[in-house]
């Protein structure tokens, strides 16, 4: 899939402004980038000082680690900075930090790279495909640690995991130096050399880099930046038994790829004096390229009723909470493709919860508004009663004709008469929602009730004259009599004035299906907040699973394709489990928000 082509500043003036086009807008405008070489590929200093001119005005990244399917969160992430390369002709990257190899598997680093394809963006550009890994670049992180080492910056450090703790003191009171700060130059390059050698075991050791123990920031009381950990790693295999921090690795990657605004989340903010401190101390040896990259920290979303921690969503799945990460429950981006949400939902959504720095709440309807808003004009109508009770007309055989079906028809679309019309028959037995018939009706009633008149939708005004109950008091069949001159779209059909129109599905050509009516999976708006296990706010009602009738149009109906239920709400077909002869639906959301009442 092709990246949509890159707009013009002038069309990234049609957009809402926000901190991070201002601060994009302000380096373009004092070429703060743009002396860039670029070779082509990701290397070293060396390597884009040989380069050409860097063709992208700008360079951003999308850098999940593949230890999971991404998530709402991660979509907003995507169409973030992806769109701000778009918009500014710049290039977005996609890497995968993949530093810790005991928990990252190839399964997400495919998933990942399905998800941004279907929210619509692409890391090619130019011809060129700019798919990178933090593993392609370990032989270079080894070099750089060893930099550090030998300009006294960097020290193996072999105190317990325990010791450091303690010795890494808190908000109100310093750190102590490790016993092991002051060991020579060679002295810790002999002994990082042995870590990455294999002849410590896991734990026994790790480099630190030497900064400021006393630092009121306590993520530059000699943070660690180099671990030993004997995993085989799925790029890399067994080649290495060390391997870099994140907070090591990360700003190295950016700089190696020529990363001009790294835009990243709020909780990575006490991290940047540590992205400037390393990059900086790089810069003065050579290593990477001046101008460095820069990070800009934007509140992360939190969405009500939704969970996006990738160890609760794991936990979800592995303990047969949900169906997996596809659930149509869950809040991964598969997840929400099932459920029937669309790319162009996400990107709405995405640019109306905006980019701020302040943490907010926002409230899911809102995730919901923006996927009406898409799929009000696309998706195709249709009637479904999915709560079904039969309706016999009595007079049916004496009035039309003994098994007579009398075809009717409505438009595909109701705004779009171009899409054509949909067929179906109308009959001495139609299927209606059982909540459509009461004996006494309360006041504003004005559904089938004996002695009442309703239009069928699409055909015939009825008469209702009872209902036969079972035993138990259960709805069992609703009886009317059919008034023959009043078929919809035929002159004289409007002589008889009604104030109910309710929808139905033929009996004689009504399709069997069964239809998943998901609701949210959490019962309270934030779970998990507080003290509180988030299992126990899991919303008992976040599934029903009813055996419904839809009409014949749907037997052509392909998996992911999106409806209007009239009445109900938008609905897709199962894109794993809809298949011919095996009608299977699920309810994307309602006409309106109806959550909890």
């Amino acid at each position: 899939m092709a990246s949509a082509p890159p707009s013009t500043d002038k069309d990234s003036a049609t957009k809402p402004s926000n901190f991070l086009r201002q601060v994009i807008e302000r380096d373009l405008e004092q070429g703060t980038y743009a002396a860039r070489r670029w070779a082509g590929h990701p290397a070293d200093a060396a390597a884009h000082q040989q380069g050409q001119a860097d063709p992208a005005r700008i360079r951003t990244r999308f850098p999940p680690e593949p230890n999971g399917y991404l998530h709402v969160g991660h979509a907003k992430s995507i169409c973030l900075n992806f769109g701000l390369a778009q918009d500014y002709q710049g290039v977005c990257h996609l890497r995968f930090d993949d530093t810790n190899p005991e928990k990252e598997e190839q399964e997400y680093v495919d998933g990942i790279k399905d998800a941004v394809r279907w929210l619509g963006y692409d890391w090619d550009a130019g011809g060129t495909s700019h798919l990178y890994q933090a593993s392609d670049y370990f032989d270079f992180m080894y070099r750089a640690a060893e930099y550090l080492i030998e300009a006294g910056k960097a020290y193996v450090d072999e105190q317990t995991p325990e010791q450091m703790r303690v010795n890494r003191g808190d908000f109100g009171r310093p750190g102590v130096d490790s016993p092991y700060r002051s060991r020579s130059i060679d002295e810790n390059l002999q002994r990082f050399r042995e870590m990455r050698d294999g002849k410590l075991e896991d734990g026994k050791a790790v480099l630190r880099a030497r900064i400021d123990m006393a630092s009121p920031n306590i993520n530059l009381r000699d943070p660690t930046i180099y671990r030993i950990k004997h995993a085989e790693h799925h790029n890399t295999g067994n080649k290495w038994c060390i391997y870099p921090m994140y907070t090591f690795a990360h700003p190295i990657e950016d700089a190696l790829e020529n990363i001009t605004h790294s835009i990243c989340t709020l909780e990575f903010e006490d991290q940047r004096p540590f992205y400037d401190w390393l990059l900086d101390r790089l810069g003065e040896g050579g290593l990477v390229n001046l101008p460095r990259p820069h990070q800009y920290e934007f509140a992360r979303l939190n969405l009500t009723y939704v969970i996006t921690s990738k160890r609760k969503l794991k936990q979800l799945v592995d303990q047969g909470h949900v169906s997996g990460w596809d659930d149509p429950r869950m809040p991964t981006i598969v997840g929400l493709r099932r459920r029937g949400y669309t790319p162009e939902a996400l990107q709405i959504f995405a640019d109306r919860i905006g980019v701020s720095k302040a943490d907010s709440w926002i409230d899911y309807s809102t995730l919901e508004i923006a996927l009406r808003d898409d799929l009000d004009p696309k998706a195709a109508r249709a009637m479904a009663v999915l709560d079904p009770v039969k309706l016999v007309i009595t007079n049916w055989d004496e009035a039309m004709g003994a098994g007579h079906l009398e075809p009717c028809s409505a438009p595909v679309h109701p705004h779009d008469p171009a899409r054509g019309r949909r067929e179906f028959m109308f009959g001495r037995e139609l299927w209606i929602e059982r909540t459509d018939y009461e004996d006494t009706p309360p006041k504003g009633f004005f559904r089938l009730f004996p002695g009442n008149k309703v239009r069928m939708k699409y055909g015939y005004v009825v008469e209702c004259i009872g209902a036969t109950r079972d035993a138990s008091g259960a709805l069992v069949e609703v009886q009317a009599k059919v008034l023959p001159d009043t078929k919809s779209g035929t002159p004289g059909a409007d002589a008889v004035k009604v104030k109910g129109n309710i929808s139905w599905v033929g009996v004689a050509d009504g399709v069997k299906a069964d239809v998943r009516l998901y609701d949210r999976l959490f019962s309270v708006p934030q779970p998990g907040a507080g003290e509180k296990d988030f299992l126990e706010e899991l919303n008992p009602s976040s599934l029903t699973v009813v055996t419904a009738y839809v009409e014949p149009s749907l037997v052509a109906a392909k998996g992911d394709e999106k409806f209007q239920f009239e009445r109900h709400g938008y609905f897709v077909a199962d894109r794993k489990d809809h298949e011919t002869g095996k009608a299977v639906f699920n309810r994307v959301t309602g006409l309106k928000d109806s959550f909890g009442k």
